[in-house]
């Protein structure tokens, strides 16, 4: 049985700021079933897997509000609309590291948190590095960047020393590319 098709039938913004908006949608089913929805819109993010000359793979760790510890992450932000995603990207990859990218690669993209937002994340992976940062954001200030190879990579993950779904999500994807450009070190 295919599942059956929401329709939107109205939407409002119950808040929003400059990162994203809270809304609430009224929707109906086409069996008739009619039902509000509520979700958090943005305008996409973009994750970068940085890669180095030395197959390190970088991650930046920093505190996490919400959840008030410390998290090892891929670099990442909310897109500006002002730029496309791979200039957001390389943007992005330089506030959080100081590292600019020659070359940038697109893997893909996925939602982060289907049923809560609709913000789909595009993922590239970063090499031919060179440092040439940006100055970072209050909210950035004290981020740290690390370096781990391939199986270091891994082995954070399988000790779930990783724990962020953003960075879990990109390195299941890009996985392959990953190994291959790091030549599994």
């Amino acid at each position: 049985m295919a599942a059956k098709k929401w329709t939107k039938v109205s939407q409002k913004t119950i808040f929003n700021n400059d990162h994203w908006s809270y809304n609430l949608d009224n929707f109906v089913i086409e069996n008739g079933v009619e039902g509000e929805y509520h979700y958090v819109h943005t305008n996409g993010s973009t994750m970068i897997i940085p890669i180095t000359s030395e197959n390190k793979i970088i991650l930046v760790k920093q505190f996490r509000y919400l959840n008030q510890k410390d998290s090892l992450e891929f670099p990442c932000g909310l897109n500006n609309l002002k730029l496309p995603p791979e200039e957001n990207a390389l943007k992005e990859l330089r506030e959080e590291t100081g590292f600019a990218a020659n070359i940038l690669e697109y893997i893909g993209e996925f939602c982060p948190y289907t049923g809560a937002s609709d913000e789909m994340c595009k993922l590239y992976i970063a090499s031919d590095l060179f440092y040439n940062p940006l100055p970072k954001d209050a909210t950035e200030e004290g981020m740290e960047t690390l370096y781990f190879t391939f199986n270091q990579l891994q082995i954070l993950i399988v000790n779930n020393e990783i724990w962020d779904g953003l960075t879990l999500a990109s390195f299941s994807i890009a996985y392959n590319h990953i190994k291959k450009k790091t030549k599994n070190d």
